[in-house]
């Protein structure tokens, strides 16, 4: 059962990202805020919900909540500052953009940079255990979903369009066998040692 708040009496933006462990693509943040009665019985965390339920879900939030907003860091970005760094980067974007200023912050995971002065709370595995983490944890995932899908279209040798840029074999294999590309995060762990140097 998931919660409402962590202080009923702030306002809270529930923060995460999603395509922190890929090998491709942007690593996407969402920040929401939701209203003091919200509740639905679809809300969960994203990775146990569906792809059609995933999707159903983020139509529920983007119309009930106060405000919500997604952000990105690029693989370049991420290769100049590393992947923690780049998903900081992406929350405090997304935080940026929200019309509402939250007064607290609820962080999925251990660790976080300050917001300006924002206090926060990380929490581990929060978008199993808070709703607001629980509906930025849909945004982020299905709208960096939607970009894979995209830039799957120019790149249809990776096979984006099902493994969304994580290091499925098929994934690997298109990089021995093509190379890496532009989207491709060039600071990661591409192939298997043995053969990483054959790529640069």
């Amino acid at each position: 059962m998931l919660k409402a708040f962590f202080d009923t009496t702030l306002v809270e933006a529930g923060c995460d990202e999603a395509g922190r462990g890929c090998l491709a693509g942007p690593v996407f943040a969402a920040a929401v805020i939701l209203p003091k009665d919200f509740g639905h019985p679809l809300l969960n965390d994203s990775k146990q919900l569906s792809e059609k339920r995933r999707y159903e879900a983020r139509t529920i939030v983007e119309d009930a909540a106060l405000a919500w907003a997604v952000a990105q860091v690029n693989p370049t970005e991420i290769d100049e500052i590393n992947i923690l760094n780049a998903s900081f980067l992406a929350m405090h974007r997304s935080i940026d953009q929200l019309q509402i200023r939250p007064e607290s912050l609820l962080i999925d995971g251990n660790r976080f940079r300050p917001y300006h002065d924002i206090p926060f709370h990380c929490i581990v595995k929060g978008d199993g255990k808070f709703m607001s983490i629980a509906a930025a944890s849909i945004l982020a995932k299905t709208y960096r979903d939607d970009y894979m899908m995209q830039i799957a279209t120019d790149f249809p040798y990776y096979d984006w369009q099902k493994n969304k840029g994580y290091p499925t074999k098929a994934h690997r294999k298109a990089i021995l066998e093509h190379g890496p590309c532009l989207h491709h995060r060039r600071s990661f762990r591409l192939l298997p040692d043995q053969e990483q140097g054959r790529l640069f």
